[in-house]
């Protein structure tokens, strides 16, 4: 198997010591075997981390297969192996493919089918499908047996006795939580094992180097007060103000737990009518999941999601853009859709905010790990960055509080629920965080 997040730092690094800014003098972290990390402060300890396991699945039944899809993401293949399964998708390099095997019935004695003639799976992902020419019926059960990991975020403690102690998260195929900490202890820092990986290695240890985003001091006059004037005065006067939060499905945000309170849009118009009380907010969401502008750009007259009918014909005193699923586009790319759109706001009298875009599956970004990564390496977000600046937009920089929540003992991947690009309501909040930054 290979781990999600392959260990490419130097060897030297793995014993380098990792400062913590929990303690003075600093807790130090060391790896002191495969899985054992060293202690000098603030007690002198070595702690033994519980390996990550393999687990085993024996005969699971599968009522039917579909046909095998050898097109779109892993994840829609076929049938999801149901413990891989993270919301609409499964999470990948969970399973152990070698491991994999489907009979025609339950029992060890049932016939084999085989990989490539009967059946394919798509290993990184965990979804199979029937082939064409094989012996699988349409409406024939199989029984599947396999391996996986699973997704787990320990955490290293300080005890109320003052000596160093570790406990387990509970293991999930997404977005894992560290554990609870009991009375008087403090976290210093988490073991992020995703999946069942061999040994530890310098990817997988989250000291806490900052217990919060550090928050700059507010610029005078504020951003909100230079960019967008017209809809901070409205929310001071209590004159009425139509807010638009325009995205993709991060912004539809119709698959958290507790939708549509957590969203980022609630949070945010929730916090602005609390630092405004006065304010009369009408909020409005327009979102198509799996879309970017350009899609918006391209519907026709009459169609759900036509941008003139849908964006602009709401006459938005100020419209706030999510679009990870812009992140495809180059500077030059932002500069030429993004100069229509505000040519487009302007000329309808609204006022706008960019976010920067959330961090999503390491690969997609050109990264191989989730440590060290503060610079948002995307040249979709440098555009954004220079467009805003360029031509004096609001932009709420969401992609440095997603770069550093490794600062705070967190793999960004943890607040995933889809183990891809849909946010948490912690996520989401840090959306809320970089839109409020910008308010006096």
């Amino acid at each position: 198997m290979h781990p999600p997040f392959p260990a490419t730092l130097a060897i030297a690094l793995l014993s380098t010591a990792i400062p913590c800014a929990f303690a003075a003098p600093p807790v130090e972290w060391k790896l002191a075997g495969d899985w054992e990390i060293e202690f000098e402060a603030p007690v002198k300890a070595v702690v033994k981390v519980e390996p990550a396991a393999w687990l085993s699945v024996t005969a699971q039944k599968y009522a039917l297969l579909p046909p095998y899809q050898t097109t779109g993401g892993g994840w829609k293949r076929g049938v999801q192996l149901t413990p891989l399964k993270a919301q609409e998708t499964t999470t990948p390099f969970l399973l152990d493919p070698d491991s994999f095997t489907l009979r025609a019935g339950p029992g060890e004695s049932s016939a084999v089918f085989v990989r490539g003639q009967d059946y394919e799976i798509e290993p990184t992902w965990g979804t199979l499908g029937r082939l064409p020419d094989g012996s699988i019926q349409e409406n024939q059960p199989v029984y599947a047996s396999y391996r996986h990991g699973w997704l787990r975020l320990d955490s290293i403690v300080l005890t109320a006795e003052g000596k160093i102690a570790y406990r387990v998260g509970e293991a999930r195929a997404a977005a894992p939580l560290p554990p609870d900490l009991q009375a008087g202890e403090t976290r210093l820092g988490n073991v992020w094992l995703p999946g069942a990986v061999e040994k530890l290695t310098a990817d997988h240890l989250f000291p806490i180097l900052e217990e919060a985003y550090p928050e700059a001091p507010k610029p005078a006059p504020t951003v909100a007060e230079q960019l967008v004037p017209k809809a901070l005065a409205k929310l001071r006067s209590g004159e009425a103000i139509r807010i638009l939060a325009w995205g993709d499905s991060v912004t539809v945000g119709d698959y958290l737990p507790d939708y549509p309170k957590s969203r980022w849009q609630e949070q945010f118009v929730a916090r602005l009518q609390e630092r405004f009380p006065k304010a009369k907010i009408e909020l409005i969401t327009e979102a198509w999941g799996g879309r970017n502008t350009g899609s918006y750009l391209a519907e026709p007259p009459g169609s759900e999601h036509h941008y003139e009918e849908k964006v602009l014909a709401t006459k938005p005193d100020l419209i706030v853009s999510e679009f990870v699923n812009d992140a495809g586009l180059k500077p030059e790319q932002v500069e030429e859709r993004y100069g229509k759109l505000l040519a487009d706001f302007q000329r309808i009298g609204a006022e706008w905010i960019i976010l920067t875009p959330h961090y999503t599956r390491p690969d997609w970004m050109g990264l191989d790990r989730e440590r060290d990564i503060d610079e948002d390496p995307r040249p979709y977000v440098k555009g954004l960055r220079e467009f805003s600046a360029k031509h004096e937009v609001a932009l709420a920089d969401a992609s440095l509080r997603y770069g550093r929540l490794w600062r705070q003992g967190l793999p960004y991947s943890t607040l995933m629920l889809n183990s891809i690009n849909h946010p948490d309501a912690r996520g989401m909040k840090l959306f809320a965080d970089a839109l409020m930054e910008l308010f006096p």
